[in-house]
């Protein structure tokens, strides 16, 4: 099946998000350039202290910025959030269909929903997937999520476990698509060349925002448990607001831990050629399908299901999220065998050039349009 049909979705299209990081401009860029109406994104600014970069514009795709209005913080129970203004940017647009996000604490939503179906045009919402609510609170989001769901036409999700919870939803299985998670487009270069064994001692990477959540303390403590003669060069890609206590604890644990600071372009793309290994002990970071793009095989922690598609026993290891001793086991097997590590690291390129890339993410965004064209139409 292909996941690059030839033909463009014929006309204008809208896009809704609670915020535009900075990371998914490229998938709206590409995403745009598919639409022969073009694209509109309609998206407003995080909460203080979320700490997401945001894109400040579109180059090709136009955005339309909202302006967010909060209930409590997101990681509450009972967290929403408004969007003042989405009948209005509609009303300009005039899209033949609408991707919205999956979330029914976005409270306007349901109305550009309808105000859709008002015209008979399509809607698709994207998502993480709906995992399980336990509760008395958690029966009633529930609720509220099957009846947000039932107003859409169609569902994309980021991974295969998150299509799988849509479905166990209640979702036509026939209307759930699976666009892996991308944030680069398809290499066009081969991997660096990689001598079979290690020359010195190996060099395992992190590349993200330095802060609490991505457990940067479990992979200085588990790199100082390592054998002696196992124990990698650390190199710490990123800043942000955790970086002095990380440092301090670097001193205390694993002082030979490189702290690079931000690095980007060339100066980026130099780290990972270097490494043997890629090393992401907590939740988030796209930059695991640039790593792969290199060539590195990867050490990743479970979380929402979005790196079960890009991290696979050929390529890498999926450990359990906040344990010390499984990141420690990996990062033992993964350095204790250069030959299986190079082995591995040509499968993660393999897995990016045909599997996980921009060009396919797009792909399966325009089929899903097709799809739901089909049947508010039929």
């Amino acid at each position: 099946m292909s996941f690059e049909p030839l033909d463009p979705f014929p006309g204008r299209l809208a896009l809704q998000q609670r915020v535009l990081p900075a990371y998914r401009a490229p998938l709206f860029e590409a995403l745009a350039q598919r639409c022969a109406g073009g694209l509109s994104v309609f998206a407003g600014q995080p909460q203080a202290g979320e700490q997401i970069a945001s894109a400040d514009g579109l180059q090709i795709a136009h955005f339309v910025k909202a302006q967010n209005r909060y209930f409590l913080q997101v990681g509450s129970p009972f967290y929403q959030c408004w969007q003042p203004g989405i009948l209005a940017w509609l009303e300009a647009w005039r899209p033949q269909a609408l991707i919205v996000e999956a979330n029914p604490r976005y409270r306007s939503t349901p109305g550009a929903v309808r105000w859709m179906h008002a015209r008979g045009l399509p809607v698709l919402g994207w998502g993480l997937g709906a995992p399980p609510l336990h509760g008395l609170l958690g029966a009633l989001r529930r609720q509220a999520r099957q009846k947000f769901l039932g107003l859409l036409d169609g569902m994309i999700a980021y991974s295969r476990r998150g299509a799988e919870e849509y479905r166990q939803m209640g979702f036509p299985a026939e209307r759930v698509f699976v666009a892996p998670n991308a944030a680069a487009p398809r290499p066009v270069a081969p991997p660096p060349p990689r001598p079979p064994g290690f020359a010195d001692r190996p060099v395992a990477l992190f590349v993200g925002r330095l802060q609490a959540r991505k457990r940067l303390d479990h992979l200085l403590r588990a790199c100082a448990a390592l054998p002696v003669e196992l124990q990698p060069r650390l190199k710490i890609v990123g800043d942000g607001p955790a970086r002095a206590d990380l440092q301090a604890l670097a001193r205390s644990v694993y002082p030979q831990a490189e702290f690079t600071g931000a690095r980007y372009g060339v100066d980026l793309e130099s780290a990972f050629a270097a490494a043997d290994l890629f090393v992401l002990p907590g939740t988030g970071g796209l930059a695991v399908q640039q790593a792969m793009s290199f060539g590195l095989p990867v050490i990743v922690a479970e979380g929402d299901g979005t790196q079960d598609d890009l991290v696979q026993p050929g390529n890498g290891w999926r450990i359990p999220e906040n344990d010390l001793q499984a990141l420690k086991a990996a990062l033992q097997a993964a350095l204790a065998d250069a030959t299986r590590l190079r082995r591995m690291g040509a499968e993660s390129y393999r897995i990016v050039a045909e599997e996980a890339n921009l060009e396919r993410m797009v792909g399966v965004f325009i089929q899903a349009l097709a799809a739901v064209k089909t049947i508010r139409t039929a």
